[in-house]
């Protein structure tokens, strides 16, 4: 650890490669580099064993194609009648169950089969108002489920029912959100940096697509929706430190809820900075991107450019109407917007979103448990600190009709969507800093015969897609505003 709780990553330095140039034309932006970006992709292979996010989609699947057809989309969009029976079933994640032949090596399968079935069952009657057959379920589910199980099954039913039971408490009292801690939640996230790659991975490919963006500019300013601690930026400034034509001014503005958690990371980073001999400011801002009514208090000023990064998360609204974010977002007109996604929906009716967040999590639970034992303190810190609280958030706090606002399904589809915007394809750089951080982290990814030996790396339609064998978890995009896509006279900022 460095001065100032800042993790150092081996090798980061080395991480963060050379910039490439953006060059633009009237109709795309295109990177020109020396390297050749012909990375190899996992090979596509049969699975030999099961896992806990296996058995969820195949659960889900013959539960729900027992309700009546309702419309139930998932977070890759509407699968129309609700996980249509056959070979149609395969739409967004779910999966035909021909490929669900093989053991189960990580738990007793009746056991595992009963808690997940009675889960889903719970999940339709709370989606039903059948409060009272939710609840007697539910007491059931916690007598046969443990946080502490040695099943990846046993954990995720256990957090679940948690999260479902709070829903039905609010439902009968009134919502009740529960106050954070941001110190736990903090401390915790740093725990999953130091065990799992989803946090390094958003932050280098982030870091170097800002890199990239600030290439021969001597004022740059970056604007962090959702700043925490801080963490990525300190391996940003170290290159940016280094550059053969000198460092530029840098000016970052942090958003959060927290004004002593704001004031803290602003020291931090201060501190690092001038260590760095860097110039320096900080400017934190106690609120979320969507209650931001202009721009004039994030002090854009004349001459700089503009990136602003937003790494999301689910354990809690970090900004607001998303419609608002977008409005400010367009408003400001940035060089670069780095914006890293969980592939997971926080809209639509809870069936939607429980059905989504149960395989995500259960695949997220599998990645931990192919890596750590049960009884492993760091394992059971992010389980209990961080992922529970996401699935609780996701489940019992989130929602339309509960936060009265609409969340955008997918950020990325809205953008592309708008004329304010335009991607920019993620560069060779990007994809080699990831594959070298997955290989930090046994089991790692590999070009080997197989792909279960874990984590799975994907370059698609100009974005890098991180995930646990065939379940993409984390998808991180670059953007640019539209203006800088049609002149290079334009005033940068």
């Amino acid at each position: 650890m460095m001065k100032g709780g800042f993790e150092v990553v081996h090798g980061a330095l080395d991480l963060i490669q050379p910039h490439e140039q953006w060059e633009y034309n009237n109709n795309s932006i295109v990177f020109q580099s020396a390297s050749s970006g012909n990375f190899p992709k996992p090979m596509a292979v049969e699975r030999n064993e099961l896992e806990l996010s296996d058995w969820v989609e195949h659960v889900t699947k013959q539960l729900i194609d027992d309700l009546p057809e309702t419309e139930v989309t998932t977070a890759g969009g509407s699968c129309g009648p609700a996980f249509q029976t056959g070979n149609e079933a395969e739409c967004g994640y779910m999966k035909s169950t021909e490929q669900i032949d093989g053991g189960w090596s990580r738990l007793d399968e009746q056991h595992g089969l009963s808690l997940i079935t009675l889960l889903l069952e719970c999940a339709v009657a709370i989606s039903v108002d059948n409060l009272g057959e939710a609840h007697r379920m539910l007491l059931e589910l916690t007598q046969m489920a443990s946080p502490y199980g040695a099943s990846c099954a046993e954990r995720v039913v256990s957090y679940f029912a948690k999260a479902m039971a709070s829903r039905v408490i609010n439902s009968w009292l009134g919502l009740c959100s529960p106050l954070i801690s941001h110190t736990s939640v903090h401390s915790s996230l740093q725990v999953f940096n130091n065990i799992s790659p989803f946090i390094k991975f958003a932050h280098f490919t982030s870091n170097q697509s800002i890199l990239e963006a600030f290439h021969g500019r001597d004022r740059v300013h970056i604007i962090d929706i959702d700043i925490m601690q801080g963490l990525q930026w300190p391996a940003l400034f170290h290159i940016l430190a280094t550059r053969i034509d000198g460092p530029p001014h840098i000016r970052l503005t942090g958003m959060g809820s927290s004004v002593d958690l704001l004031i803290q990371t602003g020291k931090q980073l201060s501190n690092f900075a001038r260590r760095l001999g860097l110039s320096f400011e900080f400017h934190p801002i106690p609120k979320k991107s969507g209650e931001i009514d202009g721009i004039r208090c994030l002090q854009i000023r004349q001459g700089e450019t503009l990136a602003v990064h937003w790494l999301q998360h689910s354990l809690y609204d970090a900004t607001g109407p998303d419609w608002k974010t977008m409005r400010l977002l367009e408003e400001l007109s940035p060089r670069v917007i780095t914006l890293v996604e969980q592939e997971i929906s926080h809209g639509g009716s809870f069936l939607d979103r429980f059905v989504s967040s149960l395989h995500y999590y259960s695949t997220v639970f599998d990645s931990l448990g192919a890596s750590f034992p049960s009884d492993d303190s760091g394992r059971h810190r992010v389980e209990h600190c961080l992922l529970y609280r996401e699935i609780n958030n996701i489940l019992a706090i989130g929602g339309p009709a509960r936060s009265g606002e609409e969340k955008y399904r997918e950020w990325r589809s809205e953008m592309a969507g708008r004329n304010s915007f335009v991607q920019v394809p993620m560069s060779g750089n990007a994809m080699a800093q990831a594959q070298l951080i997955l290989n930090m982290f046994p089991p790692s990814h590999s070009h080997s015969h197989s792909h279960s030996h874990g984590y799975r790396l994907v370059q698609e339609e100009g974005t890098l897609k991180l995930g646990w064998k065939d379940t993409t978890l984390y998808t991180a995009s670059a953007w640019t505003s539209q203006p800088y896509n049609y002149s290079n006279t334009l005033i940068d900022r």
